[in-house]
């Protein structure tokens, strides 16, 4: 138990760190300069005792000791994610080069999916890097296959929402709407070229599932409000891979 509670923490600090990574890689701001954080309201330089994973955001009650402006919750939920993927793939894998590698993916994800949630857009060197480790770990047919499937659905998805939606709904806004970010296809590679195909079509599904809950949400509450994938996809990827958890094979 005490090996699992330092794996916990050490993703707790990987945790913070992944939160530096959200915040500055989207505004081009150095990850050297500053070399410590800074509250982006008042600029107050953030002193060690202040960045403490959990402990800090809780000892401060969610606000800058300086200017008292609220903390975002995006913050330690971050840490608190990290570091349970951190905890549950030692646990899967214990300590080995694959373990680093998948650890060094899941992470990257994270970083895409706060990304995607805030600018609904997300930098195109994190999509490669996420591939990259796939083919390290994967099959790389596979993520072709899974890449060209998405591509396709998106195709068809856009053909419906420009051409045959926007005229039933008289909706001249949707003539440029697209269905699928172009972030959200190499993702889908990376599902399949870890996951395989038929673990990969459910962790997909699954995602699409998840995806349904704020997207229902917006149409009660009559927002129109984009949805970000990544985030869903990252979720539907990490819950099959750690439990090998087939959708379909649950339905029957």
């Amino acid at each position: 138990m005490t090996i699992y509670l330092l794996v916990f923490l050490i993703g707790l600090v990987f945790g913070s760190f992944l939160n530096v990574l959200i915040h500055r890689l989207p505004l081009a701001i150095s990850l050297f300069k500053p070399l410590g954080s800074s509250c982006p309201y008042c600029n107050n330089q953030i002193k060690w005792y202040e960045n403490i994973p959990i402990l800090s955001y809780l000892f401060l009650k969610g606000k800058c000791s300086n200017c008292s402006e609220s903390i975002s919750i995006i913050y330690p939920i971050v840490e608190i994610i990290t570091a349970i993927v951190t905890l549950l793939v030692y646990m899967n894998f214990w300590l080995n080069w694959e373990m680093i590698l998948t650890i060094a993916l899941f992470y990257t994800l994270i970083v895409l999916s706060f990304i995607d949630l805030k600018y609904k857009a997300v930098p195109d060197y994190l999509l490669i890097i996420v591939v990259v480790i796939t083919i390290i770990l994967g099959n790389f047919i596979n993520i072709l296959i899974f890449c060209g499937g998405f591509v396709l659905l998106e195709f068809a998805l856009t053909f419906y929402i420009q051409n045959v939606k926007a005229k039933i709904t008289k909706n001249k806004e949707l003539e440029n709407q697209r269905a699928l970010g172009e972030g959200d296809m190499p993702i889908a590679g990376v599902i399949g070229g870890l996951l395989g195909i038929h673990l990969g079509i459910s962790a997909i599904f699954l995602a699409a599932l998840l995806a349904l809950l704020p997207s229902i949400y917006n149409l009660f509450s009559k927002k129109e409000i984009e949805t970000a994938f990544i985030p869903f996809l990252s979720l539907g990827l990490f819950i099959t891979f750690i439990t090998e958890f087939n959708i379909f094979l649950w339905f029957y």
